[in-house]
C-alpha cells in the first residue's frame, strides 16, 4: 500500500488518522500536482482517482443508487474567479449563473435511501460509489426522519448528508471518557465518525450526533429546477437543512461571502473548514458534467487549516495570579490558519499524561476557536527517550513547596507573597478586564522589575514622568498610556470584580454577582449564606468569596482602588432588567436553529430572566435545541419544564 493510500484508508476508513488535515492535503495536492505533471504516473488505485476509500470490512457493503462525488477546492478569490469564468465558457451562454452557499461541516457524508416515504437505508460515502452499510445506527439519530414528511413521497429518493458531533456535545463526550480514563477524541469530526461506525448501536444512540442535509441524488418523479428548490424540498419533507445556506447572483458576492464566514466560524455550534459552493440550476449542472467524480459544477472554498503538526520543545510552567501553575508548551514555529504559532495552552498534570504528550514529542496543535491554540495529541509514536511530564514539587518564582489541593486538578503556590500573584495580577488586568489600549505584558514587565509598578493602586499611580524615563518613551506615547490608563477606571463593575482575583470568580460568576448585589459594599457584608441564593454559586464558591472579603488586606484594596476612582457599583447596563419574567432562571442547551445561545440568552434577559449555566430545582426551565446533552436529563430528573424552539418564542412573544 502506497504512503498516500495507506493515510487515506486510516483517515476514512478506520477514524485514525497519523497526519493531521493540513498534512494529509498537502501530500495529496503533492501527489496530484506530479500527476497533472506526468500522466503516465496515475495508477487506477492512486488517491487522485476515487473519491473516499474503499468502505471498511466491519459494516456490509452497498452501492449507491447514484454516485456520491467529491468537491474540488479553492482557497483564494482568485481560484475562485478563475472557476467562475471557466464556468461561462463551458455554458457558452449568456444566461446567468447563481451560486448556493453552504457552510462546509467537518463531519461524515451519507446517503439516505427512502422507498414511498420510508428510510430503508443509509450508508456512508466510502469510495463515492460503495459505502458501508450503518443503517441501524443512523436510525438512532434523532434529527433524521425515519418516514419523510408530507403524502407526495417519490417511490425512491436518496437524501445526501453530513453528520457531525456539535461543539458542546463533543466537550461532554469527551469529559465522559475522560472520567473513565479512556483516550480523548482527538476532535469533533473522529468523534462523530467513530460514533456512527460502532458495531453496538446503543453507543451510537448514546452519541450527540446531528446532521445537515445538503443535496439529493437519486429521485424518482422528482421535477426540481434548482439546488434551492432541493433544499426546500428538503425542508419540506422533514429534514434539517442549513438555515446559513443561501443563494446569491454573483461571484463577487460569493468571494465576500466566504471571507466574511471565516471570520465568523467560532460563532457556530459545529466545526466548518470552509463554504461549499454550487452552481443553483440544475440544468447547469448537467451541462457542466464532471470530472473523475469531481463536479465541475461546485467547489469547496477551504480556508487555512486550523490544525498543524510541530515539535513539542519543552513543557514549562507559568504561576498564574491566584497561584495556580499553569502548564504550557514551548514548540518549533509553526503555521495554523494562516498564524505562527511557536506556544499552546496545557491544562494541567493529568490533562497532559492523559493526553500522553511528552517533551521531544511531535503533536497535533489546534487553534480552538480559532484562537487560542492547543495540543490535542501525539501525531504519532513517542520519540525515544521521552518520558511523561511530572509538575515541579517547587514553586520556579519563590521555591515554596507546591500543594495539590484535594479535589482539584491543579498544582499550586499557597506564599501569597509569591511575586506572581501581583505580576500576574497586573498583566490579567490590562489584558483582559480593563483591556488597557497600548499598556501590554511587555510594558507591566517592565514597570513590575524597576519597582514602579507592584499592585493595581499602583498602576493607577504611575505619571507620565516615570514613563518618560524609560527607553521606547516620547512625549506623545508617555500621555497616550496615561490617559489609557485614567481611561480605564470607567471599567464596569463586573469587570472589576473579575480582576481583583476572587478565588472560582470567573466572567459569568462576577456578572451574576454584580447584577445581584449592585455594589461591593453589600457583596463584602454579604454572608455566605447570602451569597448561595445568587444563581448559579454552591456553598464551597460562596464560602470562597465571603473568606475573601473578610480579609483585612483585601478590603483595603477595594477601599484603595474605590477612592482612586475605579467603578464599584453596577452601571444601568449591569442591572437586571425588569419585565414578565423578573425573578425567573432558565438555562441553555444544544443548538438552536432561529438563534445563536448568545441571542437567546439576550432575549431572555430583555424580557427581565436571568440565564444560569447550570439546572437546579429552582431553574424555571430548560431552554433545549439540538443535541441538549446532560442538562436535559437533569431537567428531566428534577421536574423542570423543558422547551423546544417554538416554546421559547411563545414565552418571549409573552
Amino acid at each position: 500500500m502506497s504512503c498516500a493510500s495507506r493515510h487515506l484508508y486510516r483517515y476514512h476508513v478506520l477514524d485514525e488518522p497519523e497526519v493531521s488535515d493540513a498534512e494529509y492535503d498537502r501530500l495529496f495536492d503533492e501527489l496530484k500536482a506530479l500527476e497533472e505533471e506526468h500522466p503516465d504516473l496515475i495508477t487506477p488505485d492512486s488517491p487522485t482517482q476515487r473519491v473516499g476509500a474503499p468502505p471498511s470490512d466491519r459494516f456490509r457493503k452497498v452501492e449507491h443508487l447514484t454516485p456520491m462525488g467529491s468537491l474540488e477546492k479553492v482557497t483564494d478569490d482568485e481560484s475562485l474567479f478563475k472557476w467562475a469564468d471557466d464556468l461561462r465558457k463551458r455554458l457558452d451562454s449568456d444566461e446567468p449563473v447563481a451560486y448556493v452557499l453552504e457552510p462546509k461541516i467537518d463531519g461524515l457524508a451519507v446517503n439516505l435511501t427512502y422507498e414511498n416515504g420510508l428510510l430503508t437505508r443509509g450508508a456512508t460515502r466510502g469510495d463515492g460509489v460503495q459505502g458501508e452499510d450503518v443503517t441501524v445506527n443512523l436510525r438512532t439519530i434523532p434529527s433524521i426522519p425515519l418516514r419523510m414528511h408530507g403524502d407526495d413521497a417519490p417511490s425512491v429518493v436518496e437524501a445526501r448528508g453530513e453528520v457531525y458531533m456539535p461543539l458542546s456535545g463533543f466537550r461532554e463526550l469527551n469529559e465522559r471518557i475522560a472520567e473513565l480514563g479512556q483516550k480523548l477524541a482527538p476532535n469533533p469530526r473522529n468523534a462523530a465518525a467513530g460514533s456512527l461506525r460502532q458495531k453496538d448501536s446503543s453507543i451510537t444512540a448514546s452519541r450527540p450526533l446531528a446532521i445537515w442535509a445538503y443535496g439529493l441524488g437519486l429521485a424518482e418523479g422528482l421535477a426540481l429546477e434548482t439546488h434551492w428548490d432541493e433544499l426546500e424540498w428538503l425542508r419540506e419533507h422533514g429534514f434539517r437543512t442549513n438555515p446559513f445556506a443561501e443563494r446569491l447572483e454573483t461571484i463577487e458576492e460569493v468571494a465576500k461571502r466566504c471571507t466574511d464566514w471565516e471570520r465568523r466560524r467560532a460563532e457556530l455550534d459545529y466545526e466548518i473548514d470552509g463554504i461549499v459552493i454550487k452552481v443553483d440550476s440544475l440544468e447547469q449542472q448537467r451541462i457542466l458534467g464532471a470530472l473523475h467524480s469531481r463536479p465541475r459544477w461546485a467547489r469547496a472554498f477551504k480556508w487555512a487549516p486550523m490544525t498543524a503538526q510541530t515539535k513539542l520543545l519543552k513543557i514549562a510552567i507559568r504561576v498564574g495570579r491566584t497561584g495556580a501553575l499553569n502548564p504550557w508548551a514551548m514548540l518549533e514555529p509553526v503555521q495554523v490558519g494562516g498564524v505562527t504559532v511557536s506556544r499552546a495552552t496545557l491544562h494541567n498534570e493529568e490533562d497532559i499524561n492523559r493526553k500522553d504528550i511528552r517533551e521531544g514529542d511531535l503533536v497535533i496543535v489546534q487553534r480552538a476557536g480559532d484562537v487560542i491554540p492547543q495540543i490535542v495529541g501525539p501525531a504519532g509514536r513517542h520519540a525515544k527517550g521521552t518520558k511523561p511530564f511530572r509538575m515541579p514539587k517547587k514553586c520556579p518564582l519563590c521555591g515554596a513547596n507546591i500543594v495539590k489541593p484535594e479535589g482539584e486538578a491543579m498544582h499550586r503556590c499557597p506564599n501569597r507573597a509569591c511575586p506572581s500573584r501581583g505580576l500576574e495580577t497586573l498583566i490579567n488586568w490590562v489584558q483582559g478586564p480593563a483591556d488597557i489600549e497600548g499598556v501590554g505584558e511587555q510594558l507591566m514587565r517592565r514597570l513590575w522589575e524597576l519597582g514602579l509598578v507592584r499592585s493595581l493602586p499602583g498602576l493607577y499611580r504611575l505619571t507620565k514622568e516615570q514613563l518618560l524615563e524609560l527607553d521606547g518613551f516620547a512625549d506623545k506615547s508617555a500621555s497616550s498610556a496615561i490617559e489609557a490608563i485614567e481611561h480605564s477606571k470607567r471599567t464596569p463593575f463586573s469587570r472589576v470584580l473579575l480582576g481583583l482575583n476572587i478565588p472560582d470568580v470567573g466572567w459569568v460568576t462576577a456578572q451574576s454577582l454584580a447584577r445581584h448585589f449592585g455594589s461591593v459594599d453589600k457583596l463584602a457584608a454579604a454572608t455566605q449564606e447570602e451569597i448561595v441564593e445568587v444563581e448559579g454559586i454552591g456553598p464551597e464558591r460562596a464560602e470562597a468569596i465571603a473568606e475573601w472579603f473578610s480579609d483585612e488586606e483585601n478590603r483595603r484594596l477595594v477601599e484603595e482602588l474605590k477612592a482612586l476612582g475605579l467603578r464599584f457599583e453596577a452601571g444601568a447596563e449591569e442591572r437586571p432588567v425588569e419585565g414578565p419574567l423578573t425573578g425567573s432562571t432558565y438555562v441553555i442547551t444544544g443548538t438552536l436553529e432561529s438563534f445563536s445561545r448568545d441571542e437567546a440568552r439576550q432575549a431572555l434577559e430583555a424580557k427581565g430572566a436571568k440565564v444560569g449555566d447550570s439546572v437546579s430545582k429552582k431553574t424555571a426551565g430548560v431552554v433545549a435545541g439540538e443535541s441538549p446533552g446532560s442538562k436535559l436529563a437533569k431537567a428531566e430528573q428534577l421536574g423542570v419544564p423543558v422547551l423546544d424552539e417554538a416554546a421559547l418564542k411563545d414565552l418571549l412573544a409573552g
